[in-house]
């Protein structure tokens, strides 16, 4: 057998940042849980909750900010970027719990969602009222306490860094843009769908681009190019390379809630149509099915009782009308726009090295080669 080839010196400082990040995490969410326990032993499972979703995971927006701040030549281990990295994982880890609530999911990462955590533990322990609701009651503070904690961290980050102001402001710019983004997921839901697939499509790409692409990783790799105090022609270069691999990483994970392996994804293949999601593939669908076959997408859609029979004949429907490779084209257009725009961006090697490595893991390059 022949021996791999040696792990290239920017992925092992990405590891030792990783590595960092969660023992810098676990460090604050046991003070966080003194402090719960100090007010009511009760209270401590709203931190044990958070802890308990935020173990494992890619960290991957935690290693775009990281690879912001290297870009510009700032040192790797330094406790500002630390905290805000830290920040960005509580920040995920909160609009997971509320998008579970949101979404009726009962699982994440192959384990129960918070909410059916919170409901099982009333019906173990036997309390009164209804589980359901008290489940959803809990995630709902647990999340809000995750989002808090994260203002908290990412505050004593932005006060250590070069540009307090603008790290509050992008910050802050971040959280408006997935509240807004969350809610017209949830209204295309529930509005009466248009006709027009044109319109359909740029409604799911508003969506696809505020919900999601642009907390995962606009405003990460921009966090840490304002935290290191990066002047407007160097964020202006990181928004050219990450608005693309934003949307392109939003599309495939669009893809794998339709068509993913639930021993990978964690959740049930075909959830998104459960959920009735009104994403780019189904506007795409929307464009290239026939009358009847929009109208058995559009009873599916939004169906809680699909079975997997009724997923696998959708999921045909959506690859034998082209809808799923359209997609693919356009998350392959993406990241070629977005690793072109990465090429050109002042940074230092070091750290063009590493998001380029990232960004191709992220696009799923390298898994296919």
């Amino acid at each position: 057998m022949s021996t791999p080839p040696p792990v290239p010196v920017v992925l092992a400082e990405e590891a030792e940042f990783i590595r960092a990040v969660e023992r810098r995490m676990e460090d604050l969410l046991t003070g966080y849980r003194d402090r719960a326990a100090a007010i009511s032993e009760s209270a401590a499972p709203l931190v044990d909750a958070i802890s308990g979703l935020v173990r494992g995971g890619k960290r991957m927006r935690a290693v775009l900010a990281w690879w912001g701040w290297r870009g510009t030549g700032a040192a790797a281990d330094d406790p500002c970027i630390l905290d805000a990295a830290v920040a960005l994982e509580l920040f995920q880890a909160a609009a997971l719990i509320h998008d579970d609530i949101l979404d009726r999911s009962d699982t994440r990462r192959g384990a129960p969602s918070i909410h059916r955590s919170f409901e099982t533990r009333h019906r173990q322990s036997g309390w009164r009222q209804d589980p359901a609701h008290f489940g959803v009651s809990a995630a709902v503070l647990t999340g809000d306490l995750c989002l808090s904690l994260s203002e908290e961290v990412f505050a004593a980050a932005a006060d250590a860094s070069a540009n307090p102001a603008g790290a509050r402001a992008m910050f802050n710019e971040m959280r408006f843009e997935v509240m807004a983004g969350q809610y017209l997921d949830v209204l295309d839901e529930v509005e009466v769908p248009g006709k027009d697939p044109a319109a359909a499509l740029a409604r799911a790409r508003t969506v696809l681009r505020f919900k999601s692409a642009r907390y995962s990783v606009v405003h990460p790799l921009g966090l840490g190019g304002v935290l290191a105090g990066a002047d407007g022609h160097v964020l202006e270069h990181y928004q050219r390379l990450s608005a693309p691999l934003g949307e392109a990483f939003q599309l495939q994970d669009d893809l794998l809630g339709v068509f993913g392996d639930p021993a990978v994804t964690g959740k049930p293949a075909g959830d998104d149509l459960r959920e009735g999601k009104r994403t780019a593939l189904v506007a795409h669908a929307l464009d290239l099915l026939t009358g009847e076959q929009v109208d058995r997408l559009e009873a599916a859609l939004g169906d809680p009782d699909l079975d997997r029979d009724a997923v696998a004949q959708i999921q045909r429907l959506l690859e034998s009308s082209g809808a799923r490779a359209r997609v693919e084209a356009d998350v392959a257009a993406l990241g070629d726009a977005s690793l072109a725009a990465l090429a050109q961006a002042p940074m230092h090697q070091d750290a063009r090295s590493g998001l380029d490595h990232l960004a191709r893991r992220i696009l799923g390059q390298l898994r296919r080669r």
